[in-house]
């Protein structure tokens, strides 16, 4: 599901020229007659590494009845909502017409995502035009020539997001998660937690091995089952202890598998006696499960021989909530698994992380936020310069991964990086799990400093903080800069 562009605007403002240099050959007829271009015309586009879909269209005309202009109008209109971006043009030489502004409000109210394109802005003839379209209420616009190829890096940084964006509507139409693929649960913890009872309980047999001894698991053993119609399939697994504590070859292998049962995971159960838990090991098993980026659900067994049951658990939650801080929410369930008390508590749990493990937010959404957030606490400012963050996208569920675009992210402090999760979490309620936050820089393939073989020349000059394409003129004609 590649990325659609369309190029619409009133006639004679370039836009089959824009076609013809973003598809790479002169496919569109080119001329200085107003409305040679009829019927939609569809192309491959490429603008650096970004490949897309790129639809010419007529020049959009005043008429509703049933004449020539109209069914070609109606055309334009079927390119707008099928693309999922429009580039709108206007003619910076001729300035912004009443034309012009009243196709933007059309525009406008049609909720579509629309990028506004000044072309033929190079040079002193497209400054005003250029400057006067920032009134257009449809944000800052791109200056460049289609026909020059100034300004196209500008282009490319726009399309950007909304190429991210189509990668991700395609990759949810893939369906990551099969409703016929088992859910992988592992469940570990400490020698002697009871794993191996809980195992037995679930599936309603003795299974697995069981006795006061501990140690008694070595291998993680995997087995299907079933909870409510849904497929599942659990990894009982060996105790992990201490590292220092670990000493017999046969043990270390145990430890092995079981750490690569939880890489195999979905979701990880971690158990803990009530009447030892949240010590060191715990902590590191915890920890270790984060790293991985699993979906975590803490359990307190042998629930049934506390006696102080409420004050116990509040306790229990003010050490979680103190002592596992990367995992805001963390289910917490009491159970006793030789009698079966919080099955359903410890599988609605799981059901819980596993949904927001597998959490998708549309870059659409993501980008509105991210304005919200950089509004509420401004990035900070590194020698004398405020780190610019231009977009954010998920790059990934299970866990939530998200990538930031900026030019100097390795300047960001961690604290910022830390207020922009934890917004994350609140703003698209990411509950439970881990969420990573990658800052990225995103080399600009018509960057000058990537060397001087490249397709376009792109100059720019900055004026009242914006940017916009132009060349230099001399005593023999015009010159790029």
């Amino acid at each position: 599901m590649a990325l659609v562009v369309s190029i619409v605007g009133r006639p004679n403002v370039g836009k089959s020229t824009l076609f013809n240099r973003l598809v790479g050959q002169r496919i569109a007829l080119v001329d200085d007659t107003p409305g040679v271009t009829r019927d939609r015309r569809e192309g491959e586009g490429r603008l650096g590494d970004l490949k897309f879909t790129v639809i010419d269209t007529a020049g959009l005309e005043e008429a509703s009845d049933d004449s020539l202009e109209a069914r070609m109008r109606r055309q334009t209109d079927a390119a707008i909502a099928e693309a999922d971006v429009t580039l709108f043009l206007i003619d910076a030489r001729a300035g912004v017409t009443p034309l012009d502004e009243h196709f933007a409000d059309l525009l406008r109210k049609s909720g579509r995502p629309v990028l506004l394109v000044a072309n033929k802005a190079e040079g002193r003839a497209g400054e005003g035009g250029y400057y006067e379209s920032f009134g257009m209420g449809l944000g800052d616009p791109i200056g460049l020539s289609a026909e020059h190829g100034d300004g196209m890096g500008d282009l490319y940084s726009a399309l950007e997001p909304f190429d991210a964006q189509a990668r991700e509507a395609e990759e949810l139409a893939k369906g990551e998660d099969d409703p016929d693929k088992p859910l992988r649960v592992a469940v570990v913890g400490r020698p002697n937690v009871g794993k191996s009872t809980l195992v037995n309980y679930l599936l309603g047999e003795d299974r697995m091995l069981t006795g006061p001894e501990a140690g008694i698991t070595r291998d993680s053993i995997a087995v299907d089952w079933e909870w409510e119609g849904r497929k599942i399939k659990l990894f009982d697994t060996a105790g992990m202890r201490r590292r220092a504590r670990v000493v017999e070859k046969l043990e270390k292998l145990s430890v092995g598998d079981t750490l690569r049962a939880i890489r195999f995971a979905e979701v990880v159960v971690i158990m803990m006696d009530r009447a030892d838990a949240l010590e060191k090991q715990d902590l590191q098993i915890i920890d270790l499960a984060s790293r991985e980026g699993r979906a975590i659900v803490l359990v307190f067994n042998k629930w049934d021989l506390e006696r102080e049951k409420k004050e116990a658990l509040d306790e229990f939650t003010d050490k979680v909530a103190r002592l596992v801080p990367q995992i805001p929410d963390v289910p917490i369930v009491t159970m006793s698994a030789e009698r079966g008390r919080g099955v359903d508590r410890l599988m609605e749990a799981i059901f819980f992380v596993y949904e927001n493990w597998n959490r998708r937010v549309s870059t659409g959404l993501l980008n509105r936020w991210l304005v919200g957030a950089l509004e509420r606490h401004p990035t900070p400012a590194v020698s004398g310069r405020r780190i610019r963050i231009k977009y954010v996208t998920q790059t990934t569920s299970r866990p939530p991964t998200f990538a930031a675009f900026t030019q100097r992210g390795d300047k960001l402090p961690d604290s910022y990086t830390r207020y922009l999760i934890n917004s994350l979490r609140e703003s698209f309620d990411i509950k439970a799990v881990p969420v990573r936050l990658h800052m990225r820089r995103r080399e600009n393939p018509y960057d000058k400093e990537k060397g001087s073989e490249k397709p376009d020349e792109i100059a720019t000059s900055r004026g009242k903080g914006k940017t916009r394409a132009s060349v230099k003129r001399t005593g023999k004609g015009e010159k790029k800069s």
